[in-house]
């Protein structure tokens, strides 16, 4: 594959920042439920595929962790950085409709190999499968023609101004009891709520985490890994609470967005106002600049996996409120919108299920697989209802994922039975804007519909909103050729409900 790129988007794909907004939580009975938010600050400056890229390598380093394996270096990641900086000039990722492909110093270079081989396989297949859906109106294009293959309406205009814009878009009221309303950031990428810590109570923005165990917020002595302090955040310490109390024990923690280390203390918090008394977590000294820069407006973060993965050692949250009695179960459930249907009806609820949300009937629980303590259960994959024949699969549900990584055979084999479906030899695809390809996980016996609009990433050109776009789902190779990483993507298609008591996961139909 022959690129160009200008030097400025070198200089603007260094860093990924997040944002978010603040939720009020409220008094709850035996279940309890609390809005979470997340804000993204706007991307306009970050080309779609360098977005991408920024995406998977969060996603390999969180897969890696999951699984125990040894995570890509920082080089590794660096260099997949730099490769997406050279966007093709002609098809997906260019700006351009017509002309030769230079690199950026003007050189004309041969089609990279890995690339042209990986788009034989997905295109050879992509075409037999166009031909074969042509008289079933899911498009009649052969694979690499853009806007051929399919019949949707393409990106949504509304995700695309959330995705420029970054920040919120505002939750509806909730229209059940014991529910908050859930603000989506930009055009679907996480989420954050707000709980109050210390004495007197404070409110800290935390993002919520199924795929780790820690909660942490920032000291008031944090210092940034690139020098300076931790930003204009909201830190806990003795200045601050007259019921913090260090325990002189200490704590680090490795994300795929950055790391932090620090101190392990106990203090007052309160979750959606039941109040936990003298609980056990962290204080970050040291933070990643992913965590201390300004632009990053969360104050700390709560994983909800089980506490056998905890670096601190100590109860989740929810694994508190239900030994204190505050709660039913440790259970935790979500609700995850999307920006685009403008229903904006997310919640996270803790005790128990919202069954105002999902379908009673079609609910499902499975054993969870994972045994270090991730939310894991055995999976099959199908596309257009056609089972792939991926044996043994299993995914990670993690909310704080916003991909599907799968291996990379995996990843090939479900674009090639989606018309127009293209690999860029890095990892990413592109599929039409306009697919109507219904790619299907299945779990407990249920199969679970991605609604196409969701495998749309982000537009290659955001004038061309019927043109290509980056799929929302990629590969990764770290090994472990039957495990997916599974975020939101798909969990915006289901109810997803945990049960640390039970050591299971439910999932269910939204209504």
């Amino acid at each position: 594959m022959q690129f160009s790129c200008s030097f400025s988007l070198l200089l603007a794909t260094l860093l990924v920042f997040l944002s978010l907004t603040e939720a009020v939580p409220v008094k709850r009975t035996r279940s309890v439920t609390l809005p979470i938010t997340r804000v993204h600050r706007a991307r306009d400056d970050v080309h779609p595929h360098v977005f991408l890229q920024q995406h998977i390598n969060r996603g390999l380093k969180r897969y890696a962790r999951m699984t125990g394996r040894e995570a890509p270096s920082d080089l590794e990641l660096r260099e997949n950085i730099h490769k997406r900086m050279f966007v093709p000039a002609t098809g997906p990722g260019s700006r351009k409709t017509k002309g030769k492909r230079f690199d950026r110093h003007g050189m004309n270079y041969p089609a990279s190999p890995t690339a042209s081989a990986l788009n034989n396989k997905v295109n050879k297949a992509g075409k037999n499968n166009a031909a074969k859906s042509k008289n079933k109106g899911a498009g009649n294009g052969a694979a690499g023609a853009n806007s051929t293959a399919g019949t949707g309406a393409g990106f949504s205009p509304a995700a695309l101004q959330a995705l420029n814009d970054g920040g919120l878009t505002a939750a509806q009221p909730p229209t059940a009891d014991n529910s908050l309303g859930l603000d989506v950031e930009a055009n679907d990428v996480g989420y954050i709520a707000t709980v109050q810590m210390g004495t007197p109570p404070r409110d800290f923005k935390v993002l919520m985490d199924s795929g780790s165990a820690d909660l942490w917020v920032g000291s008031e002595q944090c210092q940034s890994e690139d020098g300076g302090d931790c930003g204009n955040h909201v830190f806990l310490g003795s200045q601050s609470s007259s019921s913090f109390v260090d325990t002189g024990k200490q704590f680090q923690v490795t994300y795929g967005s950055g790391e932090v280390a620090g101190n392990i203390i106990t203090d007052n918090i309160n979750v959606a106002g039941l109040a936990l008394n003298k609980h056990t977590f962290g204080v970050a000294t040291t933070e990643s600049v992913d965590f201390s820069s300004n632009q990053t407006p969360f104050d700390g973060l709560m994983g909800l996996a089980q506490s056998t993965l905890s670096n601190q050692r100590v109860l989740t949250p929810v694994e508190a409120l239900a030994k204190q009695g505050l709660i039913t179960d440790a259970i935790t459930s979500y609700k995850i919108s999307r920006v685009a249907d403008g229903k904006n009806d997310g919640e996270i609820t803790f005790g128990g299920l919202d069954e105002t949300k999902f379908d009673p009937n079609t609910l499902v629980t499975f054993d969870n697989v994972n045994k270090q303590g991730f939310w894991e259960g055995d999976m099959t994959v199908s596309v257009d209802g056609q089972d792939l024949g991926l044996k043994g699969r299993t995914a990670i549900l993690d909310t704080g994922t916003t991909l599907i990584i799968a291996p990379q055979a995996d990843a090939t084999a479900v674009h090639q039975q989606i018309p127009g479906a293209k690999s860029d030899g890095q990892g990413g695809f592109t599929i039409p804007c306009t697919t109507t390809a219904t790619v299907a996980l299945t779990f407990g016996g249920q199969t679970f519909e991605i609604n196409p609009q969701d495998m749309l990433f982000a537009p290659v050109d955001p004038t061309d909103l019927q043109g290509d776009c980056i799929s929302g789902i990629s590969s990764g190779n770290i090994g472990g050729a039957n495990e997916w990483l599974v975020g939101d993507v798909f969990l915006k298609n289901a109810y997803f409900s945990t049960d640390v008591t039970k050591n299971t996961i439910s999932l269910a139909k939204l209504v």
